[in-house]
């Protein structure tokens, strides 16, 4: 039986590469719960008959591309006899499979949503001044998330920038004036813009004023839509201590003018990082409590049924209980990159999930790049990798020092509760156990 989500993300699939829309979203998902147009519109604000002329042409929209006539009253019995008899409705059938590392493209159906975090930062993004924080570990889906918020505002026909920390030659972090300076450059030029920072900037006022004079009197003041500014990567900027405590409180000042001044409603703000901070920062001064804080969550067994199925692998769901699935979900958890790769190599190698969970944590694993990038990581930083070990030998949740227990969550292999931490999955342990065991 299909799931509201497994639903959802067949409807996408259909409709690539034309997205649903907020409404179009809310409609379906409602209807498919059972409940009537004029239950939706009255809970949700709209007219009644707004809401039965966008359930009617997302209907004939699926009619069409199927041909088959479905109706609010048929969905689910059309959807589930649609995605049974049409292969090419799953993933598998494209003619390569895309080999899942990095940012998952936006025109993928590989992409799962994870209800209802899109649709929140979809509607908090076209708010004044908006400031967007998301947070998770390593290839946890952050940045895929961000594209998708960045679509979304162009479409809104907004502006959009994108920067990543990491792509910054590291000697621009131990220089304010640079580092600000390449932050409008890199504005500048994504928008089409000269550069013109000399006309801006003095030496007098001071860097931070300078970039701000910038970003209102030349950018914002020059274009005829808010522009949304996303900062990949952050995390990358607390190892310098004297340009973070510098930059992250003048984000915080640029969200908050937009109560001040007009023009800077216009600038909508994205953050996005792997890790809680590790910087000191007064509370008044940092972006970190303000805005909306969005955590993404690891993926739960629903959206990984709904995975399995977008790789062809519905037999994996037909078992009882479906516990192979449970089986993968204990050894790596719902960590999306992990179950992606897992099911990547079950539909393109001739193997099976036993062989491939027993065989997982060796060094001849279908995780043996993943898990040796973490283990050259933790040899390099000898601190890391004493603290992990700890963890992994304790069978309870212990304490770490706040940094060390931050980076390691933000690597992944811990999850923070509280002030204690405990490893993030089994894969982990089984694997560094040996590694770090001296």
């Amino acid at each position: 039986m299909l799931s509201e989500e497994e639903a959802f993300t067949l409807v996408e699939t259909i409709l690539k590469p034309h997205c649903l829309n907020d409404v179009q979203t809310l409609v379906f998902r409602q209807c498919w719960l059972g409940k009537t147009y004029q239950m939706i519109a009255e809970e949700n604000g709209y007219d009644p008959d707004y809401i039965r002329v966008v359930g009617s042409r997302l209907w004939q929209s699926l009619s069409d591309i199927l041909g088959i006539k479905i109706t609010k009253s048929n969905l689910r019995t059309a959807l589930r006899q649609s995605l049974n008899k049409t292969p090419s409705l799953s993933i598998s059938a494209l003619n390569q499979l895309p080999f899942p590392d990095g940012t998952v493209p936006l025109n993928s159906p590989l992409y799962i949503e994870r209800y209802p975090i899109e649709q929140r930062a979809y509607a908090e993004i076209i708010k004044p001044a908006a400031l967007l924080r998301i947070k998770a570990p390593t290839k946890m889906g952050k940045t895929s998330l961000m594209l998708r918020i960045l679509a979304f505002a162009e479409k809104n026909e907004y502006h959009t920038v994108r920067l990543n920390l990491q792509q910054a030659d590291n000697t621009l972090f131990t220089d304010l004036d640079r580092f600000l300076r390449w932050i409008c450059a890199n504005i500048a030029r994504q928008l089409d813009k000269d550069p013109r920072l000399d006309d801006y900037w003095d030496e007098e006022l001071g860097s931070k004023v300078s970039c701000t004079a910038y970003l209102q009197g030349y950018i914002l003041e020059s274009l005829d839509k808010p522009l949304v500014l996303a900062i990949d990567e952050v995390n990358h900027l607390f190892e310098y201590g004297q340009v973070a405590q510098e930059f992250l409180p003048l984000l915080r000042f640029w969200h908050e003018e937009g109560n001040n001044i007009d023009i800077w409603q216009n600038l909508r703000l994205i953050i996005v990082h792997s890790t809680e901070i590790y910087i000191p920062l007064k509370f008044q001064q940092s972006p970190f409590n303000v805005g909306i804080p969005i955590q993404l969550p690891e993926f739960t067994l629903k959206q990984v049924e709904t995975l399995a199925t977008l790789h062809s692998l519905s037999s994996l769901i037909d078992h009882e209980e479906n516990e192979p699935l449970k089986d993968l979900m204990k050894m790596v958890g719902g960590h999306p990159y992990l179950i992606r790769l897992a099911f990547y190599h079950l539909y393109q190698d001739d193997i099976t999930m036993k062989q491939l969970l027993e065989e997982a944590p060796n060094p001849t694993g279908i995780y043996h790049h993943h898990l040796q990038n973490h283990l050259i990581t933790l040899q390099k930083n000898p601190d890391l990798a004493s603290a992990f070990a700890k963890v992994i030998q304790v069978k309870e949740p212990i304490q770490l020092e706040t940094i060390i227990a931050y980076k390691l969550a933000s690597m992944g292999l811990v999850k923070l509760q509280g002030k204690e931490v405990f490893p993030s999955c089994q894969l982990y342990c089984l694997y560094f156990s040996s590694f770090l065991a001296n």
